[in-house]
């Protein structure tokens, strides 16, 4: 068991004076078995009512409107959570018996996006590098965790080079990007070989320094596995989810999970600025309380002619 306390800060600074900024969030940790809310609290600017509710996905999706004058939009998210470990699953049954259990989800509602095969220009060249790469004779469960270790040992982690926009295709050409990325590519890897596979939005709250993503919303994937479920493999650390992540929604890809995505009246430009603080036991906290509240760190600067607030918060 753990017991985070989670700051996220969202700010959009405007050029000039705007209104009427309507706007969806996803900031709403996921009630399971394995995470326990609190408390959670968010204050925006001029207090606008939100109105919430529950998504196709079963996401808690959160609508406002700010319809004030204002030259400055701040979100700010805070959270005490308890996460508890996960159990392991076991791989006893036959892997023959696993796949045929698999292929017949194919045909049911609840999975039938987790196992759409995007088309890109990239799709054959991947193709071939999964049936290469791919164990014939494994089971679902190392299967997938054999392509999340590929996607880890094959792409370069790095921070500045990639957008919410990059394509699955740019991704497999520069073979870097940040946490969105590897997940995206774990996906088609995964959906390739017919098992369901989702995208999961939230933090990552290490114990202990060197996990990539601390300090930044967090991406990974959930894979389904028989006589098991959902299974969370994090491809940007090369890990099974635990309760060092914490959940805040799930769906096909980041554009069913952005935290914050709207639009609002205005000509003016607008600049994004993203802050997350964890807070541990211990008292230890990955990013000092005072720096995040005032000088919270320029993740995007976004040159805005369509007045949209295009969901820049890059997932690290």
């Amino acid at each position: 068991m753990s017991q985070f306390k989670i700051r996220h800060i969202t700010r959009y600074l405007y050029e000039d004076v705007v209104r009427d900024s309507a706007n969806q969030i996803m900031l709403y940790p996921i009630l399971d078995d394995y995470q326990d809310v609190k408390h959670h609290s968010i204050q925006i600017t001029d207090r606008p009512i939100i109105n919430t509710h529950i998504d196709y996905y079963g996401n808690k999706v959160g609508t406002f409107t700010n319809a004030h004058p204002h030259r400055e939009l701040t979100i700010d998210s805070q959270l005490l959570v308890i996460t508890q470990s996960r159990p392991v699953p076991t791989d006893v049954e036959p892997q023959e018996k696993q796949w045929k259990d698999l292929e017949m989800l194919r045909h049911r509602l609840e999975f039938i996006d987790f196992l759409k095969h995007e088309r890109f220009n990239a799709f054959d060249e991947i193709e071939k590098v999964i049936e290469e790469e791919r164990c014939k004779n494994c089971t679902p469960l190392v299967a997938a965790q054999d392509f999340c270790k590929y996607v880890y040992d094959n792409f370069t982690y790095k921070k500045g080079i990639t957008t919410v926009e990059t394509t699955v295709d740019e991704i497999w050409k520069i073979k870097s990007g940040v946490c969105q990325d590897f997940a995206h590519m774990l996906l088609v890897m995964l959906r390739q070989i017919n098992i369901p596979a989702r995208y999961v939005s939230g933090y990552i709250c290490p114990k202990k320094s060197g996990m990539r993503g601390e300090g930044a919303t967090h991406a990974w994937v959930e894979a389904y596995i028989p006589s098991y479920g959902w299974l969370g493999l994090d491809p940007t650390n090369n890990c099974v989810v635990n309760d060092a992540h914490v959940k805040l929604a799930v769906g096909k890809n980041f554009s069913d999970c952005s935290p914050v995505r709207g639009t609002y009246r205005g000509t003016s430009n607008h600049t994004l600025e993203v802050g997350v603080s964890v807070e541990y036991e211990d008292g230890r906290t990955s990013q000092q309380e005072n720096e995040l509240v005032y000088n919270p760190p320029v993740t995007s600067v976004y040159k805005n002619s369509f007045r949209k607030h295009q969901e820049m918060q890059m997932q690290q």
